[in-house]
């Protein structure tokens, strides 16, 4: 079999097309009255479709809710037979079908008439059941399958893809959705790995008890203020506005006592401090602080607040938890 790389090439040819032909809709006043209704919406915006629309949707929805619109996907045959309940009174449904006449999307029409739920639809044929019934059209035009019978969906779900991605974007960037925003909604993988903050992360708890010491304090001071605490393996030294002014590592204590003998518990703990020491903050990306443990070779980051006051200290291993090192 030698495959027909000339058809392929009109197949990818014909759904660019497709695509392209959609400039004119987005720029219509049906598309910014949907963004506004879909940015407005106090609910859910639910996705329905059948067959390979409903497969669409199902990746619409996916991009709405991944970008700051909740949403979920609702197939029209389950929601026939009680999952109608899922929808809200507040929900905002949108369905997809290119004929706009899939006897399963229709026979949806009646109940959320009934509750004056909004239905926004995306079809192919303007004049279609679907299109008269719905409160906002979106309305691609009729395309011409790449199929060679011309049946397969294949110019028509790409395009109602590509409608469904332009909808959910513009209403992610009328919401000011921040990176951080996304990191909240990705936190499994390599991309939440990449994008989540200290502050964001299992491992930082605000407002846990601190090992924390003044630097006017004895070394014997700051071991009876921090003997109750779990395991740390540093202390944060601070002054008396609490701001951090250094670090004490496990290390730096071992070497001191090798070098002062017991003398060690007497000496203030400015004697020992590393100062100035690195830092992060809520904000930092965990990347950033792993880039810093790496960097630096060391095992305990002091994580401050605008003030420079300690809020948290994480450890190296916390980090590697995350699986940011690949």
């Amino acid at each position: 079999m030698k495959p027909d790389l000339a058809y392929a090439r009109r197949v990818i040819e014909a759904e660019a097309a497709g695509i392209a032909g959609l400039v004119c809709l987005v720029e219509s006043a049906a598309f910014s009255e949907a963004v506004r209704r879909i940015y407005d919406c106090r609910g859910s915006v639910i996705v329905t479709g059948v067959g390979k629309a409903g497969q669409i949707g199902q990746k619409i929805s996916g991009t709405l809710a991944s970008t700051g619109t909740p949403s979920h996907f609702l197939h029209p045959t389950e929601a026939l037979h009680g999952d109608l309940g899922r929808v809200g009174p507040e929900d905002v449904v949108l369905a997809l079908s290119h004929s706009g006449r899939s006897d399963e999307i229709l026979r949806l029409v009646e109940p959320l008439k009934q509750r004056e739920i909004l239905l926004i639809s995306i079809v192919g044929d303007g004049q279609s059941p679907l299109a008269r019934y719905s409160d906002l059209v979106l309305c691609m035009g009729v395309q011409e399958e790449a199929c060679p019978h011309g049946l397969a969906p294949s110019v028509s779900t790409t395009c109602m893809l590509a409608l469904g991605d332009a909808l959910a974007l513009t209403v992610m960037k009328a919401r000011n959705f921040t990176i951080e925003d996304y990191a909240r909604f990705h936190p499994g993988g390599a991309l939440g790995a990449r994008l989540i903050t200290v502050g964001q992360s299992m491992w930082f708890k605000r407002g846990e008890a601190l090992p924390l010491a003044l630097e006017t304090d004895t070394v014997q001071e700051m071991l009876n203020k921090t003997a109750s605490l779990k395991r740390r393996g540093a202390v944060m030294i601070v002054d008396g506005q609490g701001k951090l002014r250094g670090i004490i590592t496990d290390g730096d204590l071992r070497r001191a006592m090798t070098r002062f003998g017991a003398e060690v518990f007497a000496r203030r703990t400015a004697d020992l401090m590393t100062s100035p020491c690195k830092r992060v903050t809520e904000e930092t990306l965990a990347a950033e602080a792993m880039a810093i443990f790496h960097k630096y070779r060391i095992d305990e980051l002091p994580v401050v607040d605008a003030q420079e006051r300690p809020v948290g200290l994480i450890d190296v291993q916390d980090i590697v938890s995350l699986k940011i090192v690949q």
